[in-house]
């Protein structure tokens, strides 16, 4: 089929295929973007589209095809995702400096944890602290104060030249 014939083709047929696809689907911009789609395709196909063959046939088919397959696209896009189908996520792995924090806070006085955690994870003030613990504020400043030292003792990478890495100092409160 050459390129005169088919623009006949095309204007001879588009509208009532469209009809007919609209009378499979019920919803006549669908059908005609499936038509339209359909005579795309025929396009790339139009030298091999014998005239006796009824192309208005294979285009009719191509269509209605396109339409059930955006029906059935739509209708799984209303469902629920299936959970057995998504990818599994498995949590990230910790790294080096998160596993250290957590250990050397284990390390800590629960007193002086809770104030570290309060006041540099959750960002509350020493005021809301010493609130929420029910203890003063002067208190909540001196274990802020001894954890962060202790930390830092903790974390450290080398051993400070005045310590030696043998021993550890345990006379802090």
């Amino acid at each position: 089929m050459d390129s005169d014939s088919f623009d006949a083709f095309y204007n001879a047929s588009f509208s009532r295929l469209v009809g007919q696809i609209y009378a499979m689907c019920g919803n006549l911009a669908e059908a005609q973007d499936c038509v339209q789609e359909a005579f795309v395709r025929a396009w790339d196909k139009r030298r091999i589209l014998d005239t006796e063959q009824s192309p208005e046939a294979w285009v009719r088919t191509v269509a209605y095809r396109l339409a059930v397959s955006r029906w059935r696209r739509a209708r799984r896009a209303l469902l629920p995702p299936d959970r057995a189908k998504q990818p599994e996520q498995s949590p990230p792995e910790p790294d080096v400096t998160r596993v250290a924090l957590a250990q050397a806070l284990a390390q800590l006085p629960a007193d002086q944890r809770r104030a570290i955690v309060l006041h540099h994870l959750c960002d509350l003030s020493v005021a809301e602290i010493a609130q929420e613990v029910g203890s003063p504020v002067g208190t909540i400043k001196a274990r802020l104060s001894r954890g962060r030292t202790a930390l830092a003792s903790l974390l450290q990478d080398e051993p400070q030249p005045d310590e030696p890495a043998s021993e550890v100092r345990h006379d802090r409160p």
